[in-house]
């Protein structure tokens, strides 16, 4: 599988009477087999003040390197995907729940997640060849 994109951004509201601005969307777009896929995730804006108890990140931009910013809501969909990979299969994620969105956080090597979201940003690419490969494995 091969990641082209990572990207997250704060919804605004459209209209007065909507709570879109209560939400983050985070997007990452992929190749699987030879069909361009996306996966969105909407999530609660909230969560983001919590991300020192289920990351290692003490503030956002999480990363900053060579010009180029990194932001929490730029990994969340990838960390959804690593963490199940059966989300290839899915447009769309909505999670509302702070234990449900701290669990897709659990076990992942935050270490190689960077290098990944770096090279899709510098190179716009980047191999995935087993979400495996970003999980901690405990023995």
């Amino acid at each position: 599988m091969f990641i082209k994109e990572c990207a997250g951004y704060e919804l605004e509201k459209e209209k007065s009477n909507t709570s879109e601005d209560f939400f983050n969307r985070s997007v990452v777009t992929f190749i699987d087999g030879s069909e361009e896929k996306t996966l969105h995730v909407l999530y609660v804006r909230y969560f983001d003040e919590f991300i020192q108890e289920f990351t290692p990140y003490q503030q956002d931009p999480i990363l900053t390197k060579d010009n180029i910013q990194v932001t929490f809501k730029d990994i969340v969909a990838l960390v959804c995907l690593i963490k199940n990979p059966g989300l290839r299969n899915r447009k769309r994620l909505y999670i509302n729940s702070k234990p449900e969105f701290t669990s897709y956080f659990q076990d992942i090597d935050f270490d190689k997640l960077t290098d990944v979201v770096l090279s899709v940003k510098q190179n716009n690419k980047f191999e995935l060849r087993s979400p495996l490969d970003y999980i901690i494995q405990t023995r």
